[in-house]
């Protein structure tokens, strides 16, 4: 059979050199370039000719355009698969990127190096797109189709080009809005991660280009220490982007900013009357996007529902720890290795090693919940509630993903009452020795790193000072003193109310160390107790075995400690 498929290869072979044997290169380039130019009406799976589709594609992005034809030749192509129309200029080293509703202006020297890009909407004046040139001149071409394809979303509006250009106007007063409401109670010297965390908008990006407007709204304690301990690095948060989008239902929309320039009784933000003069009815709504699919709970959900007026549609209900733990694989490459039963190693240097795994059988662990694409909304006033609730969210989801890895096989309840606050106590097995850990020691341990498991080492490197720090004092026939916890108040945080949510993270450790009975710490149990929380969550076991991995996060446990 080999003999016959290389025969049958040679064949075939010879007949393609008679073929075009007679034609120029020339030619045969041109038919290269032609098929590369058609547009992919169809995902490529379904396609009959996939294997030739996902050939030319290849060669599309492999190509390194070199000079001022090829650049051309890339920029059209790219145009066509866009949708858009696409034209060169008679000196030929300008080339037009056209819709209805905008244009792009790429110059380029005669080698095909990028000089400018400009972008202009319908009725404005051409501006400078940074982003656009920065990805022309790193040849990163699917970045570039993204914001070919973010620009055309913007006016995916019902309707002819007025109703579209409204559309356009309509978000661009949304954006006013929010970067004002970013302004308030900012001080000149706050930092972009006490935004982040407590801004009423977050941490805002305006619109550059193609590249929407983006919110930053949540980073966890463990990121920020693993910055503050790797000078250099960025620390990148959960983010949003902000939109609009067509839908076959009217809705009215402002026109212009709606914030007022006094606040309201309350000291929130205050905002004028929806009136015709300043709103327009749109076959549209604003949106919140997630980069990525976002686990929320059934709860949190309703809340958001209730503050815009809008249902959140094409959600599939599913128990909310199963979509954390598939949602965080994911992130981690690791999507495939999810069972209903999986256990999870997480391995700490200096500590024994955490196996956590989700009890399904537990009456806890039928907490509902959905993942999110994105959150409609119509009027600016619900975003600074909308980017609490889903801090609190991110709060929860941040606790239970700190148990999962890609690796698979102490009872600690913590009840997340908002982002900002988490409570904890401790029980032990009447059989075990004492962990000497107080509550108040192990919320704020949590509310330091956000990580269960660098909290239950930090635990037990708690119980061993302790417990040596005793032995000392016997040896040296003192008298012994109360044990101590080096803990500094970190009550500091600012607090805001409850937000329908979650608790009880449960961690059931049965440490075991073989011919080391008195080292033995079993069954340590801590429950969090909090105001207004549904008694429902996952229940995750621990079991400890010595193995030593990871150099960063010991740092950040002895970070954790040194704070406490």
């Amino acid at each position: 059979m080999s003999a016959m498929t290389v025969t049958s290869i040679n064949a075939l072979m010879e007949q393609l050199y008679l073929k075009y044997q007679q034609k120029p290169w020339t030619e045969t380039l041109k038919l290269v370039h032609f098929c590369m130019d058609k547009p992919l009406r169809c995902p490529v799976s379904n396609d009959p000719d996939s294997p030739l589709l996902l050939c030319m594609e290849k060669i599309q992005r492999t190509l390194n355009a070199k000079s001022l034809f090829s650049m051309m030749n890339r920029l059209e192509s790219l145009s066509r698969q866009k949708g858009l129309n696409s034209h060169v200029s008679p000196s030929g080293t300008t080339c037009y990127i056209t819709s209805d509703m905008f244009y792009i202006e790429v110059q380029l020297e005669k080698d095909g190096n990028v000089i400018d890009a400009k972008l202009a909407h319908l009725g404005e004046a051409p501006v400078i797109c940074d982003d656009l040139v920065e990805h022309l001149r790193m040849k990163n071409y699917d970045a570039v189709g993204k914001i070919l394809e973010n620009l055309s979303n913007l006016y995916q509006i019902p309707g002819n080009s007025e109703m579209k250009a409204k559309g356009y106007l309509a978000l661009q007063s949304l954006e006013k809005d929010l970067y004002s409401m970013s302004l308030l109670d900012r001080t000149q010297d706050v930092n972009r991660v006490t935004e982040v965390l407590h801004g009423k908008v977050g941490h805002l990006v305006p619109r550059t280009g193609g590249t929407p407007t983006n919110i930053e709204f949540y980073i966890s304690p463990y990121q920020i220490l693993e910055a503050e301990l790797n000078p250099g690095s960025q620390v990148c948060g959960a983010k949003i982007d902000v939109t609009v989008e067509g839908t076959d239902m009217l809705r009215k929309l402002p026109l212009s900013p709606l914030l007022d320039s006094q606040p309201g009784e309350d000291g929130n933000p205050a905002f004028l009357p929806l009136t015709d003069e300043l709103s327009m009815d749109l076959s549209a709504y604003f949106l919140l996007k997630f980069h990525q699919p976002f686990p929320m709970s059934s709860s949190s959900i309703e809340e958001i529902q209730r503050l815009t007026g809008i249902q959140i549609t094409g959600l599939k209900l599913a128990p909310l720890y199963e979509l954390i733990v598939q949602s965080t694989l994911k992130e981690k490459g690791s999507e495939d290795l999810f069972t209903h039963k999986s256990s999870f190693f997480v391995s700490l240097p200096d500590s024994p090693k955490h196996c956590y795994f989700i009890n399904t059988g537990s009456a806890k662990s039928d907490l509902a919940g959905a993942l999110v694409s994105k959150i409609p909304f119509t009027h600016p006033k619900c975003v600074p509630d909308v980017i609490e609730i889903l801090r609190h969210q991110m709060a929860y989801n941040s606790l239970i993903s700190s148990c999962v890895s890609e690796k698979h096989t102490n009872g600690v309840i913590i009840d997340v009452v908002t982002s900002r606050e988490v409570q904890c106590s401790l029980h032990l097995n009447p059989r075990d020795p004492t962990l000497n850990s107080s509550d108040g020691f192990i919320s704020r341990a949590v509310k330091q790193c956000m990580s269960v498991p660098v909290v239950m080492r930090a635990i037990f490197r708690n119980a061993a000072k302790v417990e040596a720090d005793s032995k000392m004092q016997v040896d040296t026939k003192q008298k012994p003193e109360p044990a101590c916890e080096q803990i500094t108040d970190l009550n500091s945080l600012e607090e805001s109310p409850s937000v329908a949510g979650h608790q009880d993270l449960v961690v059931t450790d049965k440490q075991s160390v073989p011919d080391s009975p008195k080292e033995n710490l079993s069954t340590a149990k801590s429950e969090a107790l909090g105001d207004n929380m549904e008694k429902s969550n996952p229940t995750v076991s621990m079991e400890t075995l010595c193995r030593v991995e990871e150099s960063t996060s010991t740092a950040i446990t002895e970070a954790v400690m040194k704070d406490m």
